[in-house]
């Protein structure tokens, strides 16, 4: 991306000239450029390694090693629905009190999504990736190039920062809620192979069914805005189970529009579930998991902030970090009794 080489053999990286020559990438630009910032004995050493690898830096390669964009980028699977406006705001309010505007992304439905992840990451200073928006593959060519970034709610790639919520054992909890008050059929509304968060989501919730000698939730895939949720509640509400886990508050809150609408009382033939305690949630009065989204789009911006700081000051970079932001089940009169306990 950042760089070519002089013949049709695999092109050397900014990074790997970095690394030879025992110095950040910051001073391979500065030392290539002739800077009067680099000594040179450094310099000599950086021209050496460069001309080991076979390494000319284009314009794009320099702007990344130089920092000098004052933008962050962030990419997102989709815009559309309260969570990610939510993350947005987290992550610009953050990224402009350190004097960074915002670039976004969304991948959703674009067919050269890597490459346009790729061109972002060459406009900008540090690059949030959020969900499976690109595969590994994309973001280890990012990192090698020098890139500072950071991954919300997706696995980790190893050397890469990692921040994401806790989704499992607060769905674990959840179930155990509903198991508690005498529901043994479930249904989870979404769809597990589209996101890591879901995935989780399902898990958790599988694994307290498991533990309590029932059946896996039935899963009907369906996508995670309110509309979808309603559709796929029209067929469920037919036969209903006894309580419907929906991926996110959206999904749920479709639920509850399909069941008003076909006479299905809540929490009386089924009980409802979402996810993200979004402020439609509170008014309805759906059960649901508390999740930090501002926190999630802010803690990212920071540790960019982090990254660029040690890549300009040529600092040792610290190892990869992970951190997972927790979470807290909010029962309401979805899914029947409650006591103020579980309410807070």
């Amino acid at each position: 991306m950042a760089m070519k080489a002089l013949s049709g053999s695999k092109a050397a990286t900014i990074y790997q000239v970095a690394q030879r020559a025992g110095v950040s990438i910051a001073t391979v630009s500065r030392a290539l450029r002739g800077s009067d910032l680099v000594t040179e004995q450094t310099r000599t050493r950086v021209q050496e390694a460069a001309r080991e690898l076979r390494f000319t830096p284009n314009r794009s390669g320099r702007s990344l090693a130089e920092g000098r964009h004052a933008a962050n980028g962030i990419v997102f699977p989709d815009l559309v629905g309260p969570y990610y406006a939510e993350v947005i705001l987290g992550y610009e309010e953050t990224a402009a009190g350190y004097g960074s505007s915002v670039l976004i992304l969304a991948t959703h439905g674009r067919a050269d999504a890597a490459a346009k992840v790729e061109e972002l990451a060459g406009r900008v200073d540090g690059l949030a990736v959020m969900g499976r928006t690109v595969d590994d593959a994309v973001v280890e060519r990012i990192a090698a190039i020098g890139l500072p970034l950071v991954l919300l709610a997706r696995d980790p790639v190893d050397g890469v920062d990692t921040i994401r919520t806790r989704n499992e054992r607060t769905a674990e909890a959840l179930a155990g809620h509903l198991l508690t008050h005498g529901h043994r059929s479930f249904v989870f509304l979404g769809d597990p192979a589209g996101a890591p968060d879901v995935a989780g989501r399902h898990a958790g919730l599988a694994a307290a069914l498991a533990a309590g000698g029932l059946d896996a939730p039935v899963v009907v895939p369906c996508g995670l805005d309110l509309e979808s949720g309603r559709k796929a509640a029209r067929k469920l509400l037919k036969q209903p189970p006894d309580a419907i886990v929906g991926a996110n508050d959206e999904v749920a809150l479709g639920v509850q529009l399909a069941a008003e609408q076909a006479g299905v009382d809540i929490p009386g033939d089924v009980a409802v579930t979402g996810w993200d305690d979004l402020m439609a949630a509170r008014f309805a009065g759906l059960t649901t998991v508390v999740q930090p989204m501002r926190q999630l789009g802010a803690t990212a911006a920071r540790w960019l902030h982090e990254r660029i700081a040690e890549r300009e000051q040529d600092n040792q970079p610290v190892a990869a970090r992970r951190r997972i932001l927790p979470t807290r089940l909010v029962v309401r009169r979805s899914c029947g009794e409650h006591t103020p306990e579980e309410s807070r």
